[in-house]
């Protein structure tokens, strides 16, 4: 036992000794390389807000690429990993696969991160044409005045129908329409300072205050004086509640229908639009909404209605055009983002649609969703892919019988409601009926 015992602790003792001898060799070595051993890395807590903004960023740069939006070129551009190319997001080439896609803020980034310039949209260098549109857009924004289309062609030594198609083809406007975009721009920088509307109606260009006020219902929601005092006044009342497609957060005003989006969270949705209408008074009232919501949630459920609820939303003339066709579109079809274009009148406008789409403030309510690219594709979605996906295969599910559309047809005539409908509006009619 004796033996033992002292066995035990010559033990310890040769362990203690190699130990010490290890942390010298160590710090030896450490000095004869001059090495430094390396801090202690952080552990930094994920920041959920953060990472749902770079997806919602992401899903909209996604759209943006999907039709080509030459106004996001400078902005950002794409990478494809199987290829190791980035692009700028006009690029003509054929579109990759999401998931292999990233996104960077600029060239610099992407190099950085290992890919090469495309050779095809040289997204390192500015065009011909992108100069001659980012030179008619500063001569616009530093006029004193309204511009002629002759008067900016002039300046710079291009035609005014070649100008006109270059111009919207990059923003999506028309110089006349970008100078009354940039006028009712600075009538809300001026107002939100405060300052009085006379004053800002004039710095921004307009002739008369009744030019101002005749604009300010479709482009600010509101007349210029609630908007100086940044929406106060203005009443909104929401609801929020659960539906096969996460939460669904249904909002109006007194007019109609302001804001009709999808989510998952009911506090991020809630703040979400207390910052987009961040004076107004917001109030959650369920039951006061159930005139909306149960429509909407009908709809969802499967049931052959047409959502025919009053709307109060900003929009462009253009964006107006869009929405309205959007609801024309039966339950259970979809059109194409050229269909849609073509039926408006304006068959080059087809990015433009898609921007259209992409900014519908109300879902469902302009069905936004049935609108797909020529090949079927679904394209983006504001709400996401999977919600479009959904979507569309619950409606084509219950989409009405061959008998139930004649005998539609039949009750529309007895009620002598046909008039001199055009085929597709019967449809519209039949769907709703």
């Amino acid at each position: 036992m004796k033996n033992t015992g002292t066995n035990s602790k010559a033990a310890v003792r040769r362990g203690a000794r190699n130990v010490a001898v290890k942390e010298v060799a160590s710090s030896k070595r450490f000095a004869r390389k001059g090495r430094i051993a390396p801090p202690a890395s952080r552990s930094y807590a994920v920041n959920m807000q953060t990472e749902l903004q770079n997806e919602n960023q992401n899903e909209n740069h996604w759209q943006q690429v999907m039709v080509r939006d030459a106004r996001q070129d400078g902005r950002f551009v794409f990478a494809v990993r199987t290829t190791g190319v980035y692009c700028r997001p006009s690029c003509p080439s054929r579109r990759p696969r999401r998931d292999s896609v990233e996104f960077f803020p600029d060239p610099r980034e992407a190099e950085r991160a290992g890919y090469r310039a495309c050779l095809r949209c040289k997204p390192t260098e500015v065009s011909a044409q992108t100069q001659y549109v980012l030179r008619a857009r500063q001569l616009l924004d530093n006029a004193e005045g309204a511009m002629t289309l002759a008067e900016l062609s002039k300046h710079l030594g291009l035609s005014p129908f070649h100008l006109q198609r270059l111009f919207k083809r990059a923003t999506g406007l028309s110089p006349r329409e970008y100078q009354s975009a940039r006028r009712m721009q600075q009538v809300k920088t001026e107002l939100r300072k405060a300052g009085d509307v006379t004053t800002a109606l004039y710095d921004a260009g307009f002739s008369s205050p009744s030019r101002l006020y005749e604009k300010s219902d479709q482009q600010l929601g509101m007349t210029p004086g609630a908007y100086r005092r940044g929406g106060a006044g203005a009443a909104i009342t929401f609801a929020i509640t659960p539906t096969p497609l996460g939460r669904m957060l249904v909002a109006a005003t007194e007019r109609g229908l302001c804001s009709v989006r999808f989510g998952e969270s009911a506090t991020e949705m809630e703040r979400d639009l207390r910052e987009e209408f961040h004076a107004a008074t917001l109030h959650r009232d369920d039951a006061a909404m159930r005139r909306y919501v149960e429509p909407l949630l009908a709809s969802l459920g499967g049931e052959k209605t047409t959502i025919d609820l009053p709307l109060d939303v900003r929009a462009t003339a253009f964006q107006q055009k869009v929405w309205e066709t959007l609801q024309r579109i039966p339950r259970g079809e979809t059109r194409s983002y050229t269909e849609i274009a073509r039926e408006i009148g304006d068959p080059k406008a087809v990015r433009a649609v898609a921007r259209a789409c992409a900014s519908n403030p109300v879902a469902l309510a302009v069905p936004c969703h049935r609108v797909v690219r020529s090949d079927g594709d679904l394209a983006g979605y504001r709400w996401g892919i999977e919600r479009k996906k959904k979507l569309l295969e619950g409606e084509r599910a219950n989409r009405p019988s061959v008998a139930e559309a004649i005998d539609s047809i039949r009750e529309l005539r007895k009620g002598n409601k046909l008039g001199g409908l055009k085929i597709r509006d019967l449809i519209h009619e039949v769907h709703k009926h």
